[in-house]
């Protein structure tokens, strides 16, 4: 990845269709997740890229190109919700805890890999306050460490912990319904 972002740097048009082709799914599943709207998600996707395209030199390390591309994904879904009148303090805090009563049971992760119960827990994902929602997709659809959650998303470590935590009780609690 990294000779690819530094190929990039340099201008390689390949090396951006790559990049593009790597990431576009990915950000297209994270943006439509917060922001819920098609085509924004589409927009916004095309202002990442565009953006990143920009500001490749500021990149201090190229192995975190995932998450720095994320990261502005996540700035422009912010200034697409003020500019919708939305309030976007919605990443800044974690809902009360008694919002999120749990069971325990299986860990929803494991819910993915069974195709047959994969529309149930999107559906269930689609239930959770936008920053547990954010942190589920990041951790285990995008597969992103905690550390690189915590630092995308402004928060720190523990944080990105207790949000995954409290999305994991419910999600349970959710997918427990449907069974």
């Amino acid at each position: 990845m990294t000779a690819q972002v530094q190929a990039a740097r340099n201008g390689a048009r390949d090396a951006w269709d790559g990049l593009f082709q790597r990431y576009q799914l990915p950000l297209f599943t994270y943006v439509r997740e917060l922001v819920r709207d098609r085509e924004a998600s589409l927009d916004i996707i095309q202002e990442t890229f565009v953006n990143a395209s920009r500001h490749l030199d500021s990149l201090r390390d190229d192995d975190k190109f995932g998450s720095w591309l994320f990261g502005i994904a996540r700035q422009k879904c912010i200034h697409h919700w003020r500019q919708t009148g939305r309030d976007e303090r919605v990443f800044d805090s974690d809902p009360p805890s008694d919002e999120m009563p749990g069971s325990n049971g299986e860990n929803p992760g494991a819910f993915l890999v069974k195709r047959e119960r994969e529309n149930e827990f999107l559906a269930a994902l689609e239930q959770l306050p936008v920053v547990h929602r954010e942190a589920v997709t990041l951790h285990f659809l995008e597969e992103f460490p905690l550390d690189e959650i915590a630092s995308l998303t402004g928060v720190p470590v523990g944080t990105v912990k207790s949000r995954l935590h409290h999305a994991k009780k419910k999600l349970r609690e959710l997918l427990e319904e449907k069974s």
